[in-house]
């Protein structure tokens, strides 16, 4: 039973060569690749990311995503291309609260735009070369007429005309696509059962998509790198509740967050597992967000991302390999996997889509009204999530339910994280007795106590 814990980064691991960082990202990506098969992913991306490199490095990715057997999705806008066909016909847009009021003369701007935009992405995606990232690659990319759409209609007085508004998507036909092992493209264009044409705003048709296709995430590339905090440092996820907040302030929010946020509320609920805010400059962006551990955009949930729970003998395995690495450096007191079958009772777990990503445990002495926390460790990618606060806590809660008074902890490297946290320092001689002989004189712990 003699642990100590520590949430601190440990000793940098030497460096690897390249080869064995491949085969460690590779391997580490495995339980995304076998998780992400079969399900569905709706990106949505506005006319800047439809032209250029950056549509090269989309079309690259979405044909991996694809070619590792995720049913893909993408709607596309073309806002800048429809100003250029606009100016270039020596007309003005008009915006309204983030909505382009189309006329007649717009509307034709619009078609214009959206079909070359669509038939330009197209082509990237159906690309082959040899000596490319599609090189052998077949892509079959569909489309029609998903889209049932009405007028926006006058809103505070402006007639919007021919802007229109998601009244239904027709999902059976693009599951039906999808189940074909193609690729749908969506053009943000809508009809009503008049025959009328109507200009859907991208972020609405993306949105009403993956909700009616009950997508596993819905993707938005903006142009920023996420949602940011007052410092300017990326908030990794953030529940629907929480960027509602965001919205009604309007903080950190550019032009594209403005627009995709609120439509990444409704989605997650309405029923979308996630939502992820992406670069849409950060190349490879979609792969680091959906095959590494730390991720690099938002993610919108409606609840919490990361759930505590307490431990049972399925989790052994997951947890001989979260502190495997801390034992190796001498962070962690190591201890046989049979030792963790017996004890994993005590022991509570984080756990993020799936995955344990943190653990800690609590050993009661109830002969000293005492008990110890021990193990506490996250892994790296996640050690700025505040999950070594959250696990503190629910330990804490713990031994007040079995109404012990002090929680003590041994620990080699981190003494100012508990010292933050309320813990003061003591002798050996203060633990109690059975833990006291233990003590692992070599190793010199310090020694921190809370009172409860």
């Amino acid at each position: 039973m003699n642990a100590e814990s520590t949430p601190a980064v440990p000793a940098a691991p030497a460096p690897e060569d390249p080869t064995s960082q491949f085969v460690a990202w590779v391997r580490g990506a495995a339980p995304y690749i076998h998780a992400f098969r079969g399900k569905t992913f709706v990106v949505g991306f506005g006319g800047e990311v439809a032209a250029g490199e950056r549509a090269q490095r989309l079309a690259y990715d979405c044909n991996l995503l694809a070619a590792l057997g995720i049913r893909l999705v993408l709607v596309h806008g073309a806002r800048p291309q429809i100003d250029i066909e606009m100016g270039r016909r020596g007309l003005e847009p008009r915006f309204l609260h983030g909505l382009r009021v189309t006329d007649g003369e717009a509307l034709e701007c619009v078609k214009s735009a959206m079909a070359v935009t669509r038939l330009e992405v197209e082509a990237l995606l159906s690309q082959g070369l040899p000596n490319t990232p599609m090189a052998g690659s077949y892509m079959r990319v569909t489309g029609g007429n998903f889209i049932t759409a009405r007028p926006v209609g006058v809103v505070d007085g402006v007639d919007y005309q021919y802007t229109g508004a998601v009244r239904k998507i027709i999902a059976d036909e693009i599951n039906a696509d999808l189940d074909q092992q193609n690729v749908v493209l969506i053009t943000p264009l809508g009809v009503s059962p008049a025959g009328e044409i109507f200009n859907l705003a991208m972020e609405e048709v993306a949105e009403a998509v993956a909700v009616a296709l009950k997508a596993e995430k819905l993707i938005y590339l903006c142009d920023a790198p996420g949602l940011l905090d007052a410092e300017g440092e990326l908030v990794e996820s953030v529940t629907a509740d929480e960027a509602q907040s965001k919205v009604e302030t309007g903080e950190g929010l550019t032009e594209d967050l403005g627009l995709f946020l609120p439509s990444a509320i409704r989605a997650v609920r309405r029923g979308v597992a996630r939502c992820h805010l992406i670069d849409r400059d950060k190349d490879g962006g979609l792969l680091l967000e959906f095959f590494t551990h730390a991720g690099v955009g938002t993610v919108v949930s409606r609840d919490p991302l990361f759930r505590l729970r307490e431990a049972t003998i399925d989790d052994v395995a997951a947890l001989v390999s979260l502190i495997t690495p801390m034992e190796a450096d001498g962070t962690l007191v190591r201890r046989g996997r049979e030792l963790l079958e017996q004890e994993v009772e005590r022991f509570t777990v984080v756990e993020h889509d799936g995955m344990l990503v943190g653990c800690a445990a609590l050993y009661p002495f109830s002969e000293d009204n005492a008990a110890e926390l021990a193990c506490l460790a996250v892994t790296p990618e996640y050690r700025r999530a505040g999950l070594g606060d959250q696990l503190l806590k629910r330990i804490e809660r713990r031994a007040r339910v079995q109404r012990l008074e002090r929680l003590f902890v041994l620990t080699t490297r981190t003494a100012h994280w508990f010292r933050e946290r309320g813990f003061s320092e003591i002798g050996p001689e203060a633990l109690p007795r059975q833990k006291r002989e233990l003590y692992n004189l070599q190793r010199r712990s310090k020694v921190f106590v809370k009172l409860l």
